[in-house]
């Protein structure tokens, strides 16, 4: 069954370079970003989770976790993640799950379910679909999917913008628009009427059409 936004992240336990994990258990009341790679020792992956070391922190303000996963096993997980920190300089804090049998890969729709064997003998490009990310909120929805061809590097401060309005957007009755950045004007849901409207803003909006109302970032 394919996986939409709003659906339950599925639950695995699985090995990772720290430790054997529940994943729901692991989120905990946090917020999560799983992303995932289609083999150890590729370059525009080690590019990625480089980066990925260097903001970890900015996760961490926003009380969101990141683990990494790749069907390569944990000793050669060992091995990728010192070339990971020499390309990102900075410590691998995150963990990186192993699946050698491609369950969490399936369970996610990053492979066909009946997609046989294991990790061994696979290459990366017979991986190309497994190079996704989700960003799963505290109640273990799926708050975003998005999922990148091989040779495209994906833009991690993209993923921060966007946690960054989901929690905005969870927490208030607005929405974000096109480009939005921190700061920037947002916009007061259609379900709001101005009457209510007015009791929460009584500063103010700017009407661009009777449903596009624009107020300040609460």
């Amino acid at each position: 069954m394919s996986l939409r936004i709003n659906d339950q992240a599925p639950n695995f336990q699985a090995e990772t370079t720290q430790g054997k994990i529940d994943f729901h258990e692991w989120i905990g009341d946090k917020w999560a970003v799983l992303f995932s790679h289609p083999k150890d020792f590729t370059p525009v992956c080690t590019t990625e989770l480089g980066y990925m070391t260097s903001i970890q922190a900015e996760f961490d303000k926003r009380d969101t976790k990141l683990i990494g996963l790749s069907i390569d096993p944990l000793h050669d997980h060992e091995k990728w993640l010192k070339d990971v920190e020499d390309v990102g300089g900075s410590s691998v804090r995150y963990p990186v799950i192993a699946d050698t049998d491609l369950h969490v890969a399936k369970i996610y729709n990053m492979f066909p379910a009946d997609e046989t064997g294991s990790a061994e003998g696979r290459t990366a490009l017979t991986n190309a679909t497994v190079r996704s990310v989700f960003i799963i909120g505290p109640d273990k929805n799926i708050k975003l999917m998005m999922t990148y061809p091989m040779t495209t590097g994906r833009n991690f401060n993209e993923i921060l913008r966007v946690i960054d309005s989901m929690q905005l957007t969870a927490k208030h009755k607005v929405a974000t628009p096109v480009n939005w950045q921190q700061g920037d004007d947002v916009i007061i849901v259609p379900s709001i009427s101005n009457e209510e409207a007015q009791k929460i803003y009584p500063q103010g909006w700017e009407t661009v059409k009777p449903y596009l109302r624009k107020v300040k970032q609460p």
